[in-house]
């Protein structure tokens, strides 16, 4: 059994090493469309490859599940490492500096070990179970306010979006309800941001599992809490998480999800 620090230490080299692959790909790379805004680029594909070839050679018995190779069974491993190579690709395709790595490692489908690194602000954010939240080394803990009506809420939407969308009807009852709402495309770094206090509170309707593994256990380490439209605990393998912030705020904000 390895131990949390090995781990955490693995999801870190391979963050960088991936982060590397985005740099070195950047203004060179070619884009191609999952759908009309679910984009996929040379990037994400050597970001991932180069990420998986660090975690393979460190844990060449554990599961793998990343962005470009979704394989949702890769969780029923004893230990599955959950990556997304590249969140924020369309930011990335602008010129945007608003993207991230995101590696995650879980045991029995808990994750136990995560970083969030931001190649741009040379931020790593990383947590390990019941161990804490760092960014760039330091101590991280949540925001103390109590207060929706001075919340700074990011949001996550997905690709495809109408105007009769839940998403746009939560997005106006919550809007008016707190300080501001942000969506910054990278659903890793809200959580990361969350958790480091930068936020108040993050929501999405849905997320996959690659997307929140590392910042979900990032702002429960720094005291956060992250449960569903129903109001359970956070399941890495059902996708259907919905709020990210204090004890406090976290009732003020699934209240207007409903």
């Amino acid at each position: 059994m390895p131990e949390s620090t090995e781990l955490l230490v693995t999801c870190e080299l391979a963050a960088r090493r991936g982060a590397e692959e985005l740099i070195r790909w950047r203004s060179r790379f070619t884009t191609r469309e999952k759908s009309a805004h679910d984009l996929v680029t040379d990037s994400d594909l050597a970001s991932q490859k180069a990420i998986h070839e660090v975690i393979s050679s460190a844990f060449p018995e554990h599961g793998f599940l990343g962005e470009e190779s979704p394989d949702p069974t890769q969780l029923e491993e004893p230990y599955c490492w959950v990556v997304d190579p590249l969140d924020g690709t369309t930011n990335y395709v602008h010129g945007f500096p608003c993207y991230c790595v995101s590696v995650a490692v879980a045991e029995a489908g808990r994750v136990v070990a995560g970083v969030v690194f931001d190649p741009i602000a040379n931020n790593c954010f990383k947590a390990a179970l019941g161990q804490g939240s760092w960014l760039n080394g330091e101590p991280i803990r949540i925001s103390r306010e109590t207060d929706l009506s001075r919340a700074l809420v990011a949001v996550s939407f997905p690709p495809e979006i109408h105007p009769d969308s839940p998403d746009i009807q939560a997005f106006l009852r919550i809007s008016p309800a707190c300080q501001a709402v942000r969506r910054t495309g990278s659903a890793a770094l809200n959580l990361s941001y969350v958790a480091c206090g930068w936020l108040d509170a993050h929501w999405a309707a849905a997320i996959h599992s690659w997307d929140s593994a590392a910042g979900v256990l990032l702002v429960a380490e720094a005291g956060g809490v992250v449960g569903s439209f129903a109001g359970n605990e956070y399941q890495l393998a059902q996708g259907d998480y919905c709020v990210a912030s204090s004890p406090e705020l976290f009732d003020q904000v699934q209240a207007l999800l409903k």
